[in-house]
């Protein structure tokens, strides 16, 4: 779409003035009523209320200062550092109680594709808006690591409208593959220098570095990244999701378009994989091809599912062509539920 040659001087908390491409994605500013009332809803539902690891005023170890007679508990001694310094000393805890978001989005190629009102990276959009929204409160930061044609890109963790705001705005405008030097490849627009993409695996590798608190990692994805033939084989990013899922609350957001569970009978056509470019033309009047195209797509999205659940990881599945407002609600409301049912109807869901 075409921006304004002179765009007028906007307010800085409005979303459909800052930028025409946000304005789009969320007409009749959406968005904006999705955080007065959802939020207001469902606040804390997604996350907890953010209790600490261990009873008591924190769990994190925060140093440790010199002892004052009447105030601290002898419990909260740190002999260490007393028997070092000869001066007893206390150990220092940070209480649990914000909430830090770390978000990985994918924006590589094959988030491109959409057939719907939304392609799936618009939506991936949508989906780190409604997290930053329902995620928001005092003292909560969010921090993310975006996936695009040119490597990866990283936004430090931070708090504030203004900032979410920001990365709303550098995702739909993150370059997109006609602006990338090419398939696979990452570099200058100068040519000087080239670099591979970095995969799935790498920017969960990379958010495992970053989250080194505990709390709550969203990965927007369409995970489709080197999916092995074989569906009983574990992708290469599982094992980097199971290891934040150790630590960290995860939420995997996956995104997928109607085109891509099913083909439409509209004669010859020419598919084209976004990530290396081939093309193959496919004759869709063929009720067979049909057939085989669905019960392979379907078996690819039951291979991701079972790695999402075998990495510990909560699911939650975005259509381009279904109300994303409307499914995270049921998402959120889910999550309750079975928060509050009993430990062995929890251990019998899937």
């Amino acid at each position: 779409m075409t921006r304004r040659a002179a765009p007028a001087p906007a307010r800085r908390d409005d979303l459909g003035a800052t930028e025409p491409r946000l304005a789009d994605l969320a007409p009749d500013q959406r968005l904006r009523r999705l955080e007065l009332t959802v939020t207001r809803r469902l606040d804390g539902l997604l996350h907890g209320r953010y209790r600490g690891l261990l009873p008591g005023p924190g769990s994190e170890a925060a140093g440790s200062r010199e002892y004052r007679p009447g105030e601290d508990e002898v419990r909260r001694m740190d002999w260490a550092v007393t028997a070092r310094t000869t001066v007893p000393h206390v150990r220092e805890v940070d209480a649990d109680r914000e909430l830090t978001t770390w978000m990985l989005v994918d924006a590589s190629a094959s988030m491109e594709y959409g057939t719907s009102t939304l392609d799936k990276r618009e939506l991936a959009v949508a989906a780190v808006a409604c997290v930053g929204f329902l995620t928001a409160g005092v003292g909560n930061r969010l921090g993310a690591q975006v996936l695009a044609p040119e490597g990866l890109r990283r936004f430090p963790a931070r708090s504030g409208r203004i900032h979410l705001l920001g990365l709303l705005r550098a995702l739909l405008g993150a370059p997109r593959t006609g602006d990338a030097p090419g398939p696979g490849v990452a570099g200058r627009a100068d040519g000087r220098r080239a670099t591979p993409v970095p995969g799935l695996a790498d920017g969960l590798a990379g958010l495992q570095r970053v989250a080194t608190r505990r709390g709550l990692v969203v990965v927007v994805s369409d995970f489709l990244d080197d999916l092995p033939d074989d569906p009983d084989a574990p992708p290469p990013w599982a094992t980097a999701l199971r290891r934040l899922a150790v630590r960290h609350q995860v939420l995997a957001v996956e995104v997928t378009d109607p085109r891509e569970l099913e083909l439409p009978d509209v004669g010859l056509i020419t598919l084209v994989d976004p990530e290396s470019g081939r093309h193959r033309e496919v004759w869709t009047g063929d009720p067979a091809l049909r057939e085989r195209y669905a019960r392979a797509a379907a078996a690819q999205r039951d291979q991701v599912r079972r790695a999402l659940h075998r990495a510990g990881a909560t699911h939650l599945a975005l259509r381009t062509d279904r109300d994303w407002c409307v499914d995270v609600v049921r998402h959120v409301h889910e999550q309750r539920r079975l928060a509050t049912a009993p430990a062995a109807a929890r251990g019998g869901a899937v």
